[in-house]
């Protein structure tokens, strides 16, 4: 089974985009912890930033749970939600912050999501240059 073929349906990938802005908005820590696969991967610049490491990916569900939290304890106001659909081939669901929106600047990032059986595989958060510059100035504070 590649990447793209599993057992995923298109409600299963709306549910994820959903469910995901709805724990994120939340900060409900077990809501989005319970989206990922057991064994999920997820890299974002954020990972080096507020884990110190050198590597930006975090491994495991119980790995995420303790990323999670911290992003969820360190978002600035310029992380709001605002998005406008989702793109997917079935397997991979992506869409985008745009840096502007409605109310304002908020950050600009691209969400890439591997979905497997429901579930996210691996996820990968793309930052574009006003995100990027938060972490340089450390707006994004640890």
């Amino acid at each position: 089974m590649t990447m793209t073929e599993s057992t995923t349906t298109d409600e299963q990938i709306e549910h994820i985009f959903t469910a995901w802005d709805e724990a994120l908005g939340a900060k409900d820590l077990d809501a989005a912890v319970a989206l990922y696969q057991p064994d999920a991967t997820l890299e974002s610049p954020l990972v080096r930033h507020l884990l110190g490491t050198e590597e930006g990916v975090v491994r495991g569900r119980d790995n995420l749970r303790q990323f999670v939290d911290k992003v969820f304890a360190h978002q600035p106001a310029e992380r709001r939600r605002y998005r406008v659909g989702f793109l997917t081939d079935g397997g991979r669901l992506t869409w985008e912050y745009p840096r502007e929106s409605p109310d304002g600047d908020q950050m600009d990032i691209v969400e890439v999501m591997e979905i497997q059986d429901g579930l996210i595989a691996h996820h990968r958060v793309y930052w574009g240059w006003m995100s990027v510059g938060m972490l340089t100035n450390g707006k994004h504070s640890k």
